[in-house]
């Protein structure tokens, strides 16, 4: 259904921006320069009154917001943790949208779960509440299990909320294929692979039972992670619909107040924020990925509560070292290295200067060292490494968008506890041990454990691969070239997985393979 009619739908987006008022706060958030502004009001006035009217209760961008849908206000939960980028003004107003927009009637909260779960709400709680918290996916309500009086949270989704989604997804789509069609310089970044990659992990919200297999997951991963907890989920009485889970008791990490009079100590959390978030994507390479104010509770004794797993993020080993040494030179100010690494992994196009990339990456890390959050632009910072990209060549990795997504709004969340946090000091433990633990003897020795054992899998078909190359070499081919290049790599395949076995083997017999 991406069509012309969606044409209509980003039409009444702006109109809606215009006529809530929240069009002019925006672009004097995000400091578009006037002559911009001003082409953008100008354009947006004659269709004004195509808008949505919204709640007039709200603040204008919230207005907005929950006036479009919940695309939208999935979008405007990530930038409510950003101040730094759009303003303490406007993070406030958008504060609102991370768990307390307008609750659905308890009434049909409770048919849902029948309908999900095969019984009625009297019979499965003890005590079932109102909705304590409503975000633009499902509603939780806090409960006591009839069976054990076990206290725990019951998410129910919205109802008609994936049509309502989909609906929001197919004018991105269409969004997307016109900006690049209309501006060609737009396809390096890739926004339709990126909208793509948007609606895979939203929908995956839709689906709660994915979501407690995500929770179980967290949990096992980070068991013995300090200071830190993972509600557990249970399981008999999850759905696709409707999820049960521990109950997470605690502050909610973006009530200051609350946890200054709590006696918290804020820059500690800060820090463990941060190295928390650092630890899981780059130890187990998966992470929480909606990791914002509003899915984070602080325990009376300082342990970070995390929930609400509905996004997930997962990036593989290789991508993990290439960003822990990207890091890593970025700490240590080594932009060579960070330059050199960016090219070695393909990130950026061959036939360009390293050494001109590492010039301009000093450009963007340089400021940033010696200075605490008060003084840097997050939004000139953004702006000026977005211009190196651009001139570089550089695409967007689909595979990270998460990643760097979730370090961004991680980072808000850091500064939000402690403006004077100072990202790169802060990650330098955390990078600093998965380098010792990923490079240098040992994780060579590892790294060849692993492969001697897949390569081992191939070994009983070796005399029937040595064989069938030793009788191609004699059977007449059409293609002779091709012939001998088939016969070459069989031979040399076979003789690698000799070697490799052999190496592995003596390795196991002299017991210097390092078990992980």
């Amino acid at each position: 259904m991406r069509g012309p009619h969606n044409i209509w739908r980003l039409i009444r987006t702006g109109a809606t921006f215009e006529r809530t008022g929240a069009m002019r706060e925006v672009l004097e958030a995000l400091e578009v320069p006037a002559r911009l502004r001003l082409v953008a009001r100008v354009l947006g006035w004659p269709f004004k009154w195509l808008g949505y009217k919204g709640d007039p209760a709200l603040p204008p961008v919230t207005r907005a917001i929950t006036a479009l849908g919940p695309a939208y206000i999935k979008f405007g939960q990530i930038l409510s943790t950003r101040p730094d980028v759009v303003g303490p003004e406007l993070a406030a107003q958008l504060g609102v949208l991370r768990d307390q927009l307008p609750p659905f009637s308890v009434a049909v909260a409770k048919a849902t779960i029948a309908e999900e779960l095969g019984r009625p709400v009297e019979t499965l709680f003890s005590a079932f509440s109102e909705p304590v918290a409503a975000a633009s996916i499902a509603q939780v309500h806090e409960a006591v299990l009839a069976a054990d009086g076990r206290h725990v949270a019951v998410k129910v989704l919205r109802p008609g909320i994936e049509r309502a989604f989909r609906k929001d997804l197919d004018a991105f789509h269409f969004a997307a294929g016109m900006i690049e069609f209309l501006a060609p310089f737009s396809r390096r970044l890739r926004p339709s692979d990126v909208v793509n990659h948007f609606e895979s992990t939203v929908l995956g919200e839709l689906d709660l039972r994915l979501e407690a297999a995500a929770a179980s997951q967290f949990a096992a991963n980070t068991a013995n992670d300090p200071n830190f907890r993972v509600p557990a989920p249970v399981w008999e009485m999850s759905s696709r619909g409707v999820m049960v889970m521990d109950w997470a008791e605690g502050t909610p990490m973006g009530d200051v107040p609350a946890l200054k009079a709590a006696g918290h100590d804020l820059a500690a959390l800060g820090r463990n924020v941060l190295q928390l978030f650092l630890s899981h994507a780059l130890r187990d390479g998966y992470f929480h990925a909606d990791m914002h104010q509003g899915n984070l509770k602080v325990a009376a004794n300082g342990d970070i509560i995390a929930f609400d797993f509905g996004i997930m993020g997962q990036i593989d080993e290789y991508t993990r070292r290439v960003y822990a040494e990207i890091l890593m030179g970025f700490i240590q100010r080594d932009y060579r290295r960070v330059a050199e690494v960016h090219f070695e992994a393909g990130y950026v196009p061959a036939d360009r200067d390293v050494n001109a990339f590492a010039l301009a990456l000093r450009a963007v890390g340089e400021p940033i060292f010696g200075m605490n959050a008060t003084q840097i632009s997050m939004a000139r910072l953004l702006a000026h490494l977005f211009e190196v990209t651009e001139r570089f060549g550089m695409q967007t990795r689909t595979e990270l968008i998460l990643l760097q997504r979730t370090m961004v709004v991680v980072e808000g969340v850091a500064r939000s506890l402690d403006p004077a946090l100072n990202m790169w000091e802060t990650a330098r433990p955390v990078v600093e041990r998965y380098i010792r633990e990923n490079f240098g003897p040992r994780a060579v020795l590892r790294d060849m454990r692993r492969t001697a054992m897949v390569l081992s899998h191939f070994a009983p078909r070796l005399p029937e691969m040595l064989q069938t190359a030793l009788e191609r070499k004699d059977a007449p081919a059409p293609k002779p070239a091709t012939h001998r290049a088939s016969t070459v790599f069989l031979s040399t395949a076979a003789v690698v997985l000799v070697l490799a076995a052999g190496v592995a083997v003596g390795l196991l017999a002299s017991g210097q393979i390092i078990h992980p």
